[in-house]
């Protein structure tokens, strides 16, 4: 049954979910009432963290607002000791994030919070300056908003902007006003890409800018079109002489090349670093402390035969042989330059992750950290490392990792208490591979009052079960009385290069015959309840649950988010066209492949009621994708409409993602109420939902 509306009121302020004395100078109390899904939207999340030179460290933690419309990002100071409390030094309603330490020990930070001398436009995000005392203040500004990148030693910054194209910044902000005006929302393609999750390319173009200290700013890249920069990562050189960034330039074919390029910010003059290929291309650019080399993420091109595989490269500015760093069958997730010149690698491996150092004169790596899934890297200058780190049981918390010791955790808000079961690593053989997932079981599940099943296939398909997830937790269900396994088959991050390959080119029924056997030996367990099972995935993984229903039906429910359905449809649609299209050919030239993998092939033998849930603004699986496959559910349906089983909950305001904490209430419980009616037999979803 639908939980009664009542048992989930939020609490009706922020002090009362901190349970301070609402100046944040307290901490948070630990969250453990899973059945409260609110409440666990409302837990505060932490995002990213900042060091100083002085050794201050500061976190960014959102938290949802009070009509959980929006998560809303604030400034906190952490004990670097891990002993005192921490202490909450912004407070605006439209929130700070990005934190970034000047070199005079001052706080850059990014907000749209109103400025009140006026300099910055409204609702737009500029760059602020917050010193040890004071008030903060307005760095820069710009029409579109800056998104402040990195900053130099002598105190410039380099930030991104956008700017109408054919339009300069002095111009810019005259031109949004008049084409706002006149409702203008054309616009001109020449090419693709022309858009990227969930926001169009070809209305505006992005460009790289400097930032003096004093606010002024210098456009260095005033020549570029729509997509040179639209996905572009880049770094200011701690002697703020020279930019690197990722160059993007189309080919034909509809394909594109992403290089590496630096610009001389005295003369704006450009030169290629590295050039792409039809073999690799570049991305991530990141100088070392003392400007000598470019730590740069290299990735091959993916084919019919071969996903695509990254290395991670470091190039001596001054020239000579680049050095790849040995990273065995870790994928690379966040990158750090420490003082003393190594450079920190963060990322998936083996259902986990772990944080290693690399020689750059050799490549040679060693494990700094591991147990957990690290991000926000933000090494300290006497050598100490503080991050973020996460598992499938544990958010994102703040810790102090040291050579000497093991990561400790610093006193934040966003920590959970007890969890509503057990999290174990479980294997199993398959074919002669090893192959393991995470099973979460409820703490009543017993022999005697067996746990149904849920199955949960991850996304990507390049991805992992290894960490905390706001999205997609398997807690909320756990708390409900299921069982949830959530395995790494076939293609997922952290086992190499041969992990990654496994089942390519996207092979459905390699990936379900791993996860399958999986199941069926966890199901073995007396505890779980094998005549009980969901299946449910979101991307690549609603891709599988689509594909599965049609080819099973030993599951009682499926559910589906931003799953593809059509294939020879979704390739040509989605922001990623290219890629598809070069891997997975036309289907003129593939016809077997299409008609095996292609979900909408089997619609006919569909019998498991399915939940399809997705996002109207997501580019990446365009609605068509769900919105063919409620057509086809519903056309196809023999009885009368009201007893057709399938449901679709349409999130209008969403991408490829379900962000905002409202629907994500919503998306939660509808979930719950499908799989309790379907599996466990409760009473009928009503047709209009009391949320």
């Amino acid at each position: 049954m639908l939980p009664d509306p009542a048992d989930d009121v939020a609490p009706t302020s922020p002090a009362d979910v901190r349970g301070d004395d609402g100046h944040g100078c307290t901490g948070f109390s630990d969250f453990s009432d899973f059945s409260d899904i609110d409440g666990f939207l409302r837990i505060p999340r932490l995002a990213s963290i900042a060091t100083g030179s002085d050794g201050r460290v500061v976190a960014a933690i959102q938290e949802a607002d009070e009509n959980g419309a929006k998560l809303i990002s604030s400034l906190w100071e952490l004990d670097p000791e891990g002993e005192a409390p921490a202490r909450r030094l912004t407070f605006s309603d439209k929130g700070e994030s990005a934190p970034v330490f000047a070199p005079d020990g001052s706080l850059l930070f990014s907000s749209a919070r109103p400025d009140p001398e006026g300099g910055a436009e409204d609702d737009t995000s500029a760059i602020w300056r917050l010193p040890r005392t004071g008030e903060a203040q307005v760095v820069a500004s710009a029409a579109a908003g800056l998104t402040l990148l990195a900053v130099a030693d002598d105190g410039q910054m380099l930030a991104a902007t956008s700017v109408l194209p054919s339009g300069t910044l002095q111009d810019d902000a005259e031109r949004r006003t008049a084409r706002k005006d006149a409702k203008q929302t054309t616009i001109w393609h020449t090419g693709m890409p022309i858009r990227q999750w969930d926001h169009e390319i070809g209305d505006q173009s992005r460009r790289l800018v400097l930032v003096s200290p004093e606010g002024d700013l210098t456009d260095l890249t005033p020549d570029v079109g729509t997509v040179t920069l639209y996905a572009a990562s880049a770094d200011l050189s701690p002697d703020g002489a020279t930019v690197a960034t990722s160059w993007t330039q189309r080919v034909r074919g509809g394909e594109t090349r992403s290089s590496i390029a630096l610009i001389d910010t005295a003369t704006l003059r450009r030169t290629a670093l590295l050039s792409a290929d039809e073999e690799a291309q570049y991305s991530t650019p990141l100088f070392s402390r003392d400007g000598t080399r470019l730590a740069v993420i290299r990735s091959t091109a993916s084919s019919p035969t071969d996903t695509s595989y990254s290395r991670l490269d470091i190039h001596p500015i001054g020239g000579g042989e680049p050095v790849t760093a040995q990273l065995g069958d870790l994928s690379i997730g966040d990158l750090a330059w420490t003082e003393d010149g190594s450079l920190l690698v963060a990322g998936d491996l083996h259902s986990s992750g772990a944080v290693l150092t690399i020689n750059p004169s050799t490549g040679a790596s060693r494990t700094v950290a591991a147990d957990g899934v690290f991000s926000a890297l933000a090494p300290a200058a006497d050598g100490t490392l503080f991050a973020l780190r996460n598992d499938v049981g544990t958010p994102s918390r703040p810790v102090r990792i040291t050579a000497d010791a093991a990561p400790r955790e610093l006193p934040a808000p966003g920590a959970v208490g007890a969890l509503p079961g057990t999290l174990e690593w479980v294997e199993t053989d398959v074919d002669g591979i090893t192959v393991g997932g995470w099973l979460c079981v409820p703490a009543s599940a017993s022999a005697a009052e067996p746990a149904p099943v849920m199955l949960w296939i991850h996304g990507g398909p390049h991805g992992s079960y290894n960490a905390w997830s706001w999205r997609w937790c398997p807690w909320l269900a756990v708390e409900r009385g299921y069982a949830v396994l959530m395995p790494d088959p076939a293609m997922s991050t952290g086992y190499g290069d041969a992990g990654l390959n496994r089942g390519w080119p996207r092979l459905p029924d390699v990936v379900f015959h791993e996860c399958e056997t999986l199941f069926d030996a966890v199901l073995l367990r007396p505890e779980l309840d094998a005549t009980r099972t969901a299946m449910l995935g979101a991307s690549f993984g609603g891709f599988m649950a689509n594909w599965i229903a049609g080819h099973t039906d030993r599951f009682d429910a499926i559910v589906t988010h931003a799953g593809l359905w059509a294939l020879d449809q979704q390739h040509r649609t989605t922001d990623a066209a290219a890629s598809k299209m070069r891997v997975h050919r036309h289907e003129e030239e593939l016809p077997d492949w299409y008609r095996a993998y292609s979900p909408h092939h089997a619609s006919g033998s569909i019998t498991t009621p399915m939940l399809v849930t997705h996002g109207n603004r997501d580019y990446r699986v365009p609605v068509s994708e769900a919105l063919r496959l409620w057509w086809d559910l519903v056309s196809t349906w023999d009885g009368e409409p009201e007893t057709m089983p399938h449901r679709f909950l349409q999130v209008t305001s969403e991408n490829h993602w379900v962000l905002t904490p409202s629907n994500a209430l919503a998306w939660n419980q509808a979930v719950l109420a499908f799989c309790d009616q379907h599996v466990l037999g409760a009473e009928p979803i009503p047709e209009v939902l009391p949320w």
